[in-house]
């Protein structure tokens, strides 16, 4: 009789305004490492306004929250608002010391950086908010997953499904990390060449930049040059 596998304890933080991709791609590969317990943390036991027009129950409050053997934030426009919040920078902080990995996706790496774990640290984010990070002592490495010691940042959102597959593969081998990307069949083939602004036509670039990130990366600028 072979022993069950040792728990492994995945932390997400959740916050209004979540982009739900960024933690449900990840969540739904990192589910499957052996022993993996999958823990939804917020700061009330309250239903988590996600960006896609439905909500999502946390299955945990700080309060309760085990120790996290990999801790992840995901991003979203709510960020603006966490890195300003004490009690849920706090939370990251006791997390992190005792985390076998810390991460995060997209934005939520902005995050890690208000908690002060990114300083010193290589690390990425959503492509409109890459800049930001140098507020935080990190350096910006241009990668759509960037590990520096136990810190691993995920670029934007889909970015999130690349870093579980190599969290994976360093914890119960490539074989293991290949079953789970066959498994689910992660073989991105998108219709359109447009996912980077180093693919995508200039002008689109700066549409989004004028009509939507431009603006909401100033915002957050504002906010860290006032704390």
């Amino acid at each position: 009789m072979t022993d069950s596998p040792k728990s492994f304890h995945i932390v997400f933080l959740l916050f209004d305004g979540i982009t739900q991709l960024d933690f449900t791609g990840p969540a739904q590969f990192l589910a499957r490492i052996p022993g993996a317990i999958v823990h939804t943390a917020a700061r009330r036991p309250e239903p988590i306004e996600t960006d896609s027009g439905f909500a999502i129950l946390p299955n945990r409050t700080f309060a309760d929250c085990p120790q996290a053997d990999l801790l992840c934030v995901p991003g979203g426009f709510g960020t603006r608002d966490v890195i300003v919040d004490a009690e849920t920078l706090q939370f990251l902080r006791d997390q992190a010391a005792g985390a076998r990995y810390i991460t995060s996706v997209c934005t939520g790496s902005l995050v890690l950086g208000a908690a002060g774990l990114l300083k010193g640290k290589r690390a990425t984010s959503h492509w409109a908010y890459t800049a930001l990070l140098e507020k935080f002592g990190a350096t910006f490495e241009k990668a759509r997953v960037v590990k520096d010691g136990n810190i691993i940042t995920a670029g934007g959102v889909t970015s999130g499904i690349d870093f579980a597959l190599t969290v994976i593969a360093e914890i119960a081998g490539q074989e293991f990390a290949q079953s789970i990307q066959l498994g689910l069949e992660y073989d991105p083939q998108p219709p359109f060449r447009s996912g980077h602004p180093d693919l995508a036509d200039p002008k689109l670039v700066k549409l989004l930049h004028d009509r939507i990130y431009g603006e909401k990366a100033a915002d957050i600028a504002a906010i860290i040059d006032r704390l």
